[in-house]
């Protein structure tokens, strides 16, 4: 009851997250799964990590939510029309918006805005104002950065205002992420650039080599994560690698013996919540998006999540005597990459009955990290303060991104004076991409809105909060916790090098 008390109490939170806060824990306070004693012994570590799932899924954690059909159709339950205008189409979506579910009980995936809204453009100057208003509504009622929206790649009048909507108005949510490819213009790419570098958004996505993956009825939802558009993830789980090394004699018994072990143990108990969430819950049963079609339970997956890879390989290396560092040496590099191999085969093992839409397989995610984390790199990042010259960066990072179909990414913060030539940016999002690399975040060192690790916050916020003032967003709380424990404003700034 203290901790009841303590959320009561609390004057740094709104009423709302109070309301969130006591919600979750009441959940946590029942123990409805069947968890091993072996996974439990590494939950207990900190080695596998649920990220506040609760300990009674009654939701998909990640819903991404077929707005096309939504448009199309209106809505029996909700009692809406298809939209006529651009009014109806911006205040319709608005509303099925506060009735997705998630794990932050905001929607995590807004849709492709550009395109949703697009058949609605008639008069630019009326359009313009209502994009402006449903972008500042989504940011003052949907209080995640977690929420995320899609545009392109095909330019369009409605993503030009986008574009120019969240220039003005500088919102932290919600997260954008342009699908960039050869059907994108270089003047909307430009025009993406420059918003980015006032706003830290929209981010760029390798579009093709999604639709390799997915196929064209994908969305990027939540931090940076490519999911089955009409399903989404029931679960995300992460494994700690930094923490799993430790427990190796050397980098053979890490590989072939405590790795293939902490998969197994993982993956058991992404199975457990999946089958309480679709066998018990009721949530697929009962949901008006499932009864509707805007969902379907069999396009759901799971994410299989990993961090602290830089730190797993320094430590290995470290206890063979090598001077080598992630991001830093050939060797080091090397041994990343046959981790992240061996991952991907031991997860690839897995079936799980639920999972069809992936033919039964979990998907890899480099997970962004907390806000609790200490001296643990998110995903497969190279160590904030140790980043190497921007290209090498770019090609180190790379061989990785082929292998987490559902989400990685490093972050890029760019000198104030970039902000003169957009094209030597784009260049650089050109040739990363080239090289496979599936995510290219930015944004300018100078702007109030900056990418905390998979989710925006505006500094602005993190300064009120750390004087004791509640602030609106929800993410403010984790992004002051991760300038404080992990130092993301201290990352390499690129273009004065």
């Amino acid at each position: 009851m203290d901790k009841v008390l303590n959320i009561i109490k609390d004057k740094k939170l709104t009423y709302d997250q109070k309301v969130l806060n006591l919600a979750q824990t009441a959940e946590d306070s029942i123990n409805v799964l069947a968890i091993s004693r072996e996974t439990q012994e590494y939950r207990d570590a900190g080695i596998i990590c649920d990220l506040n799932e609760g300990n009674a899924p009654y939701k998909a954690r990640y819903i991404l939510p077929d707005y096309e059909r939504f448009m199309k159709n209106g809505s029996n339950f909700l009692n809406l029309k298809p939209a006529k205008d651009i009014w109806d189409a911006t205040n319709n979506l608005l509303i099925l918006y506060k009735h997705v579910p998630s794990v932050t009980s905001f929607p995590v995936y807004a849709g492709n805005i550009d395109t949703l809204l697009e058949p609605f453009v008639e008069d630019e100057v009326e359009a313009y104002h209502a994009i402006k208003l449903f972008l500042m509504h989504m940011d003052r009622t949907l209080r995640s950065s977690f929420c995320h929206a899609n545009i392109g790649p095909t330019p369009t009048k409605a993503g030009r205002l986008i574009l120019k909507a969240e220039r003005e108005l500088q919102c932290a949510t919600p997260s954008i992420t342009l699908k960039y490819n050869k059907e994108t213009s270089n003047d909307f790419a430009i025009d993406a650039v420059n918003t980015a570098l006032i706003t830290a958004k929209p981010s760029f996505a390798n579009h093709d080599m999604f639709v390799r993956e997915f196929g064209e009825d994908y969305g990027i939802a939540s931090c940076y994560n490519g999911l089955k558009i009409g399903g989404g993830s029931y679960t995300l789980a992460r494994l700690n690698l930094a923490s799993l090394a430790q427990r190796a004699k050397d980098k053979d018994h890490f590989l072939n013996c405590i790795l293939p072990d902490a998969v197994l143990r993982l993956a058991s108990f992404m199975d457990e919540k999946i089958r309480f969430l679709v066998e018990e819950s009721g949530f697929f049963e009962t949901n008006f998006l499932v009864q509707e079609g805007l969902i379907s339970r069999d396009r759901f997956t799971g994410m299989f999540g990993v961090f602290g890879l830089a730190e797993c390989v320094n430590y290995l290396l470290k206890a063979e005597n090598k001077q080598d560092r992630f991001g830093k040496g050939s060797e080091a590099s090397h041994l990343g990459h046959v981790i992240i191999k061996k991952l991907h085969e031991e997860v690839g093992q897995h079936h799980n009955q639920y999972c069809e839409v992936m033919g039964g397989k979990f998907l890899l995610h480099a997970q962004v990290g907390i806000d609790s984390d200490k001296g643990v790199s998110p995903g497969c990042r190279i160590p904030i303060g140790e980043e190497p010259e921007l290209w090498d960066h770019i090609l180190q990072s790379a061989v990785f991104h082929p292998y987490f179909p559902s989400g990685i990414s490093d972050v890029f913060s760019f000198d104030h004076t970039t902000k003169q030539n957009p094209e030597y940016i784009l260049d650089i999002i050109k040739g990363a991409f080239r090289e496979n690399m599936r995510y290219f975040p930015f944004y300018a060192n100078d702007s109030d809105v900056v990418r905390i690790t998979g989710y925006l916050v505006k500094r602005s916020d993190m300064e009120k909060l750390d004087k004791g003032k509640a602030v609106l967003i929800d993410n403010v709380v984790l992004g002051l916790g991760a300038v404080k424990n992990q130092r993301v404003l201290e990352r390499k700034v690129r273009g004065n090098e």
